[in-house]
């Protein structure tokens, strides 16, 4: 018994031996080392995830609206095979092809300018895996001080 604890031990405090319980700097470093390391494993496989999960919704919605641009492509084409035949009942046939590309001309840019807006607002970033590496700086910022 070392004499810090022989002589507590007679004031009646039981002041248990830490000799065995001391570990080196260098086990510390590791273990922060290996803490910081499972730490951006977590961060990177939350990323992934995160992505994934986007792309695969982005996939599905993609393939969806190629289906449904191509039944749109049959139907605009019919359409206006029979509107350009309609109006070529009322007036030269050039007039009535050129009257109907106008339409879809006017239509596409319509679509054009809808579509540039909406891309702007979808965001690639994925905000929960940046948010979480900014509490990690700032709690690694905080165990420096």
């Amino acid at each position: 018994m070392s004499n810090v604890n022989r002589v507590a031990g007679d004031l009646g405090a039981d002041i248990p031996d830490r000799s065995s319980d001391a570990r080196t700097l260098g086990e510390l470093v590791g273990d922060v080392t290996k803490d910081l390391a499972e730490l951006m494993r977590q961060e990177v496989d939350l990323a992934k995830s995160e992505l994934r999960s986007e792309a695969k919704g982005l996939s599905q919605a993609g393939a969806m609206f190629g289906g449904a641009g191509l039944a749109g492509l049959l139907l605009a084409f019919f359409a206006s095979l029979a509107a350009m035949w309609g109006l070529g009942e009322v007036m030269h046939l050039g007039w009535a092809a050129l009257i109907v590309a106008a339409v879809w001309g006017v239509v596409g840019a319509l679509l054009y300018s809808l579509g540039r807006n909406r891309i702007k607002t979808v965001s690639l970033v994925p905000e929960r895996t940046v948010e979480t590496l900014k509490e990690d700086v700032r709690w690694t910022k905080t165990r420096g001080n």
